[in-house]
C-alpha cells in the first residue's frame, strides 16, 4: 500500500473514540508514511510502538527545531517557544524545577484531598439526582480544584480558565483571532497571580516557581509566565477529557465494566489499559525534526525532515500487545505511552494516574447501576474542533445510592 503522495491526515474524527483502521494497515505494510496535515509541511508518520519511542526519545530528533520551521500541525497558530519546545539541556533545566511537585510520592500525599473532593461531587450529584452530565458536575470539577489547589490559583476564577485553555487546544473550534485573544487574557491572568505572590508568598507551586526565578535566576519572567499556564492547562484538560472516556469504555463495554466492580483492586491495571486503549488526541502532534539521516521504520528520514508519532496507533502494536483492539483490565504486558516517552514525558502522568483511579473507584462505588438513562448515541455529545476527543456533554443515572 506504498504511496507517493502525503495522505491527508488526521485519518480519525472527532467524535466518539474508535481508531481509524487505517492505522492497522500502516503498522503492517507501510510503519513509516507520508502525511500532510492541515498546516505545515509535510511529515512522515510512525505507526509502529519501537518507532515511535525511539522518535520521541532519541536525541537524534528534536523539537527546538520545530521554532526555526513551518511546524506539521492541526491549527493555524504555531506553538510559540515554552518548554514543550525545548531540547536539553534547557528542557532539562526547566522540567527539573516542576518535576519536584509532581513525584509519586507527593501525588500520594495528594489523594487524600482529592478523595475528599470527588466524594463531594457525588454527593452534590446524589442530592440533585439523576440524570446528571458527568462532564460537567464531576470530570471538570475534579481535576480543575486539584491543580488549582496545587499551584495557587484561586478556584472562584475557573470559569475564565476554562473557557482560555480551548485556546491552547482548539484547531478549529475558535477563530484566529479569539485564539490571540484567549492566550493573551490567560497570559495576563498568569502575570497577575505572579505578581501577587511576590508580594505574598504562599504554599503552593506558583510560589515555588517564583522562588526559582527571582533566587536562583533559573527561570526568565516568559518562561515562568508560560511554564505555570501550561500546568494550569495540561493539569486539567486531558483528565477532564479522560473520565468521562474511560467511563464511555466501561458502559460500552459491560463485561469489564462487571469484572471491575467485582475486583476493585484491578483499578490499577484498569486505569492502565484505559490509557492505552483510548486515543485521546485526534492526530499526532508535536513533531520532531530530524537532526542528522536515521533509519527508521526501513525507511531513511533525512535530516531536517519532520516525524509525527502517533500515540493512538502505538498502543494497539500487535507487536507489542496481545489481542490490542479488546479491553482486558488485568492487563500485564509492556508499557503503553500514553503520557509519551522519552525528555517530553509527561511531567503530570502520577498526579493523572492517581485522580483517575480517585474517579473510576468512586463514581463505581457511590453509585451503583451507573449507565447511560437511554443509550450512548443519546447521552452523548462529542467534542469537536479541539487537539482532544472526548465527550462535551455526557448524561448518566444509577440506581440507589451507598
Amino acid at each position: 500500500m506504498t504511496t507517493t503522495e502525503p495522505r491527508t491526515y488526521p485519518f480519525n474524527v472527532a467524535e466518539a473514540l474508535d481508531l481509524d483502521p487505517l492505522y492497522a494497515q500502516l503498522r503492517a505494510q507501510e510503519p513509516l508514511s507520508r502525511v500532510k496535515l492541515p498546516y505545515g509541511e509535510e511529515a512522515w508518520l510512525a505507526t509502529r510502538y519501537e518507532d515511535v519511542k525511539v522518535v520521541l526519545g532519541d536525541p537524534r530528533f528534536s523539537r527546538a527545531e520545530t521554532m526555526e520551521r513551518d511546524e506539521p500541525r492541526l491549527r493555524p497558530r504555531q506553538q510559540v517557544g515554552g518548554i514543550l519546545s525545548m531540547d536539553p539541556p534547557d528542557h532539562t533545566r526547566l522540567r527539573r524545577l516542576v518535576a519536584k511537585a509532581f513525584t509519586q510520592r507527593r501525588v500520594e500525599k495528594l489523594r487524600p484531598r482529592t478523595q475528599d473532593i470527588a466524594d463531594d461531587l457525588v454527593s452534590a450529584m446524589i442530592e440533585r439526582g439523576g440524570p446528571v452530565d458527568v462532564v460537567e458536575d464531576f470530570a471538570l470539577p475534579l481535576p480543575i480544584t486539584v491543580i488549582c489547589e496545587l499551584l495557587g490559583v484561586p478556584f472562584e476564577d475557573r470559569e475564565d480558565f476554562r473557557v482560555w485553555s480551548d485556546a491552547f487546544l482548539s484547531t478549529s473550534k475558535l477563530t484566529a483571532e479569539q485564539v490571540t485573544d484567549y492566550t493573551d487574557r490567560m497570559m495576563d491572568y498568569i502575570a497577575g497571580l505572579i505578581a501577587q505572590r511576590r508580594a505574598e508568598p504562599a504554599d503552593d507551586l506558583i510560589t515555588g516557581l517564583i522562588a526559582a526565578r527571582d533566587e536562583h535566576d533559573k527561570l526568565s519572567e516568559d518562561e515562568l509566565v508560560r511554564l505555570a499556564a501550561g500546568i494550569l492547562v495540561a493539569g486539567h484538560e486531558t483528565t477532564a477529557s479522560q473520565i468521562p472516556n474511560f467511563l464511555h469504555v466501561l458502559l460500552t463495554h459491560p463485561e469489564q465494566l462487571q469484572r471491575l466492580r467485582a475486583d476493585l483492586d484491578l483499578i490499577p491495571s484498569a486505569v492502565e489499559e484505559l490509557l492505552r486503549f483510548v486515543p485521546l488526541g485526534v492526530g499526532a502532534g508535536f513533531a520532531r525534526y530530524a537532526t542528522e539521516d536515521v533509519e527508521l521504520g526501513g525507511v531513511l528520514v533525512r535530516a531536517g525532515e519532520p516525524v509525527l508519532s502517533s500515540i493512538g496507533s502505538a498502543n494497539r502494536d500487535e507487536a507489542v500487545f496481545d489481542d490490542p483492539e479488546t479491553v482486558d483490565l488485568a492487563r500485564a504486558e509492556a508499557s503503553h505511552v500514553g503520557f509519551g516517552h522519552g525528555p517530553h514525558h509527561c511531567l503530570g502522568a502520577q498526579l493523572a494516574r492517581m485522580e483517575l483511579q480517585v474517579a473510576l473507584r468512586t463514581l463505581l462505588t457511590r453509585l451503583p447501576g451507573l449507565d447511560f438513562p437511554n443509550s450512548p448515541e443519546q447521552d452523548v455529545t462529542w467534542k469537536t474542533g479541539l487537539l482532544v476527543r472526548g465527550p462535551q456533554r455526557m448524561m448518566v443515572s444509577w440506581q440507589g445510592v451507598e
